[in-house]
């Protein structure tokens, strides 16, 4: 795990490294991502260092997606967007850069081209019923 003093949104968070604020409360943080893929292009984090979602305490997720769910709406609207995206990626492999949990706001217009292809494929008969066993066992532990 990133020590808390050397993460970047970290000292986003305690002001110590500048950024441009959208909403601030006591346990979230929004503010304009520095390397957008969309004009309005907002990062939400909890102020509070998790390095991914699954470590992050359900309280936590529930006031970042009370935040996440206020300011989708008005950033999308401020950009005349046709739609947005909800993005957090965890782990290097998902393309997680800042290892901070923290979502992406991403507006969307019509024919933007960005996400322009999901890479979707059919399960072998049987398999997705296989792997959620497995996951179901892995909620067991």
């Amino acid at each position: 795990m990133t020590g808390k003093a050397e993460c970047v949104f970290c000292g986003i968070a305690a002001g110590k490294i500048p950024c441009t604020r959208v909403y601030e409360d006591d346990r979230v943080l929004a503010f304009m991502d520095i390397g957008p893929i969309s004009d309005g292009h907002t990062l939400v984090i909890p102020k509070a260092h998790y390095e991914r979602l699954d470590q992050c305490p359900a309280e936590v997720l529930a006031e970042t997606a009370a935040v996440i769910g206020r300011l989708a709406g008005p950033v999308a609207e401020a950009v005349g967007a046709d739609g947005y995206n909800v993005l957090c990626n965890n782990g290097s492999a998902a393309g997680q850069v800042v290892e901070h949990v923290h979502f992406h706001i991403i507006p969307r217009k019509a024919g933007d081209g960005v996400f322009n292809r999901w890479p979707a494929f059919q399960y072998p008969q049987g398999k997705a019923e296989a792997i959620a066993e497995k996951i179901k066992e892995k909620l067991k532990s």
